[in-house]
C-alpha cells in the first residue's frame, strides 16, 4: 500500500489558527475564487473587519491569489504578514510551483528558512518541483543536503520528487540511484524515472524499467503510457506500442488528448499511419498538438494529399494552426513535391493567421524547391531572407538538394560556406567529400578527409533497429556483433543473389569512393539496413511486414536493392530514415525516388 502524504489542511493546527470556513470573510473568498479584483475587493472588507492578522483567512486569501495568476500581488500581500507559519509558508510554496511560479516558491522557501521555520516533506517536494521547472541544478543539490540534514532523505515523497528533477535535469545516473534507493516505490516514482530515461533519449532503458515497473505488481497509469509511448515511436517498438493500445482499450482508460496524441505519434513514426487516423477519428476531443501530429504523420509518410486535406479541415473546423503546424504542413509539401500549395501555405502564414516564419520554415521552402529541382528557386528565397535567418540548416537543405539534382558546382560553393560557418559538424564535410568524389577530384577528397582528421571529426555511425517479438535488436555496418551473425549474413548473401538474377545492380558511388570495386560491393551490402532487414525476414512469419528504424539517411543503393528485396521476398518492408518514411512493396517504393 502507498503511503499518504498529509495536506496542509490535514496537519495540525496551531492553537491560534482553528478553522473559518463559517466566518463571513472565509465564505466571501470562496465566492471571490481566483479572480484577482474579486478578491481585492474582500481584501479590503478583511482589513474593514479587522481580520488582517487571522492566519487562517489571509493564507485563503493569499493562495487564491496565487491561483488567479497574481503573483506580484501575492508577494505584496506576503511581505504585510507580521508573523508567517509553517501552514501559510508550505501553502505559498506548493501554490507557487504547481502554477508555474518556481522562482516564487524558492523566494518563499529562503523566507521560511530565514524565519527560522522547519521544512517538512510538503515543502521540499514542493520546491523540489520548482527547481526541476527551472532545471536548477545547483540550487536543488544544495536542498536536497538540506532534505539530508532535515531527516527526509528516505521520505518516498521527497524522493521521488528528487527522481523527477536529476531526470529532468539529464542527471541520470543520480537519478537511478535515488530511485533504488527508496524502500516505497510510488507510481509517481516509476513515472518519473521512466520519463527520464525516454526524455534523455535512453528509450531502451526506458521501456525495460516499465517492463520491471510490471513485473513488480505496479500498475501503469495514462502518464506512465505516455512516456512509454513516446520510447516506442523512437526506437519504432510497435508490438510494444499496439500491447499499450489493447491493455488502454480493454482496461477502460480514458483516451484524453494527451494520451490520444501519444498514439498517433507512435503510430506514425512506427509506420502505421492508418492506425494513427482511426486513433485521431475516435478522440472525443482534440487541440492543436493532435491536429499537427495527424498532418505530421501523412507527411512523414510522403501523404503530401492527405496532409494538406486534413489541414484544410483544421483552418475550417479544428483550433488555430501554430508555427509548429505550418513546420508538419511545409514538411509533407517537401516530401510530396507539392509546390503550389507549399507555396500558398508559407504565405498564408502572416496574410491569414498573423504567424511570423522561422527557421524551420525556411528550411522546409528551400528543402521543397530543392527536392524538386527547383534550384533557382530555392536560391531566389535564400536571397531574400536576411543574413540573421541564414542559419547553417538553410544551407545544408540547399546542399543536399544540389548533391541530390548533381549540381556539383552550386553544391561545392554551398558546401564552402558551410564549412565556414558551421566548421565542427562532420556532415558538411562528408557531403562535400562525396561531391569531390563524384566529380572526380580525389586530390580534393583527400584534402577535405585530413582537415576533418586535423579537426577531430569523425563521421556519424548509422545503425538500424527492428523489433522482434516486443525486443528490439541493433544493427551496424558490418556489425558481427550478434550472435545468430553467420546465419544472418549467409541468408543476406542469398537475397542478394536473388536480387542480382532479378536485375538488380550494386551503385557503388555511394559509399567511399577509394575502396577497390570488390570492397564497395562488400560495404554496400553489410550496411546496417540490410543486416536489420535480414533478420527481421528470418525471424518473422510470411505475410508480417518489416519494420525499421535508420539513423541515417538511406543510401542510395540500399534504396535500390530493398525494392528488388521486396519482390523476392514477398513482402512490405518499412523503413523509417532520418528523412522520412519509405514503404517497399512488389518492387516499388511509396517515395517514388524522391528524398
Amino acid at each position: 500500500m502507498e503511503a499518504k502524504q498529509l495536506q496542509p489542511e490535514e496537519q495540525l493546527y496551531p492553537q491560534h489558527r482553528e478553522p473559518q470556513s463559517h466566518s463571513p470573510a472565509y465564505q466571501a473568498l470562496l465566492r471571490a475564487g481566483p479572480s484577482v479584483r474579486p478578491l481585492q475587493q474582500v481584501h479590503a472588507q478583511i482589513i474593514v473587519l479587522g481580520k488582517y492578522r487571522n492566519l487562517a483567512i489571509i493564507t485563503k486569501l493569499l493562495t487564491l491569489a496565487c491561483a488567479a495568476g497574481s503573483i506580484s500581488y501575492t508577494r505584496r500581500l506576503f511581505l504585510t504578514v507580521p508573523n508567517p507559519d509553517s501552514f501559510l509558508f508550505n501553502s505559498l510554496i506548493k501554490g507557487s510551483s504547481k502554477f508555474a511560479f518556481s522562482n516564487d516558491a524558492i523566494f518563499f522557501y529562503r523566507r521560511m528558512l530565514l524565519a527560522n521555520i522547519s521544512p517538512s516533506n510538503y515543502t521540499f517536494t514542493s520546491v523540489i518541483k520548482a527547481c526541476a521547472d527551472l532545471s536548477a541544478s545547483r540550487l536543488s543539490k544544495g536542498i536536497h543536503s538540506h532534505v539530508l540534514v532535515c531527516g527526509y532523505g528516505s521520505d518516498s515523497f521527497v524522493q521521488a520528487a528528487l527522481v523527477t528533477f536529476y531526470a529532468k535535469t539529464g542527471d541520470l545516473e543520480v537519478a537511478r540511484k535515488v530511485f533504488d534507493k527508496m524502500p516505497e516505490r510510488t507510481v509517481v516514482a516509476w513515472n518519473s524515472m521512466i520519463s527520464g530515461y525516454e526524455q534523455n533519449g535512453f528509450s531502451k532503458e526506458a521501456i525495460g524499467l516499465f517492463y520491471q515497473m510490471r513485473e513488480w505488481g505496479f500498475k501503469p497509469d495514462s502518464t506512465t503510457f505516455v512516456s512509454v509511448l513516446s520510447a516506442c515511436a523512437q526506437l519504432g517498438a510497435i508490438g510494444l506500442g499496439c500491447w499499450v493500445h489493447d491493455y488502454v482499450i480493454s482496461n477502460g482508460f480514458d483516451v484524453n488528448v494527451v494520451l490520444g496524441t501519444s498514439f498517433i505519434n507512435m503510430f506514425s513514426r512506427c509506420g502505421n499511419v492508418t492506425k494513427a487516423r482511426e486513433v485521431f477519428d475516435l478522440m472525443s476531443e482534440w487541440n492543436v498538438i493532435a491536429w499537427t501530429a495527424m498532418i505530421s504523420g501523412y507527411g512523414m509518410h510522403g501523404y503530401g494529399k492527405e496532409a494538406m486535406e486534413l489541414f484544410g479541415k483544421m483552418r475550417i473546423h479544428g483550433p488555430r494552426p501554430n508555427n509548429v503546424t505550418f513546420v508538419a504542413v511545409l514538411s509533407a509539401c517537401a516530401h510530396a513535391g507539392l509546390i503550389q500549395e507549399g507555396r500558398c501555405a508559407f504565405g498564408s502564414m502572416r496574410k491569414e493567421f498573423g504567424l511570423v516564419p522561422g527557421v524551420e520554415h525556411h528550411v522546409c521552402m528551400v528543402d521543397m524547391f530543392g527536392r524538386a529541382g527547383l534550384l533557382n528557386d530555392a536560391q531566389a528565397f535564400i536571397k531574400e531572407l536576411n543574413p540573421r535567418e541564414l542559419t547553417p540548416a538553410i544551407w545544408t537543405a540547399m546542399l543536399g538538394a544540389c548533391k541530390m539534382h548533381k549540381n556539383f558546382d552550386l553544391g561545392v560553393e554551398v558546401a564552402e560556406h558551410l564549412l565556414a560557418v558551421e566548421p565542427e559538424n562532420p556532415g558538411h564535410y562528408v557531403l562535400l567529400s562525396n561531391i569531390y568524389a563524384v566529380t572526380g577530384k580525389m586530390d580534393r577528397v583527400e584534402l577535405v578527409r585530413n582537415l576533418m582528421i586535423r579537426r577531430g571529426l569523425k563521421k556519424q555511425v548509422g545503425y538500424s533497429t527492428i523489433e522482434v517479438d516486443q525486443k528490439t535488436y541493433l544493427f551496424s555496418m558490418g556489425d558481427k556483433s550478434h550472435p545468430e551473425t553467420n546465419e544472418v549474413y549467409r541468408y543476406l548473401d542469398e537475397l542478394m543473389s536473388r536480387c542480382r538474377e532479378a536485375g538488380y545492380v550494386p551503385a557503388p558511388e555511394s559509399v567511399m569512393h577509394e575502396l577497390e570495386e570488390e570492397e564497395r560491393e562488400y560495404a554496400l551490402r553489410y550496411h546496417s539496413e540490410k543486416l536489420a532487414m535480414a533478420f527481421g525476414l528470418l525471424k518473422t512469419s510470411s505475410g508480417v511486414a518489416i519494420r525499421i528504424v535508420k539513423n541515417l539517411r538511406m543510401c542510395e543503393d540500399c534504396h535500390s536493392a530493398i525494392k528488388y528485396i521486396s519482390i523476392v521476398s514477398n513482402r512490405e518492408i518499412i523503413i523509417r530514415d532520418k528523412l522520412r518514411f519509405h514503404h517497399f512493396n512488389d518492387g516499388s517504393c511509396s517515395c517514388l525516388d524522391y528524398w
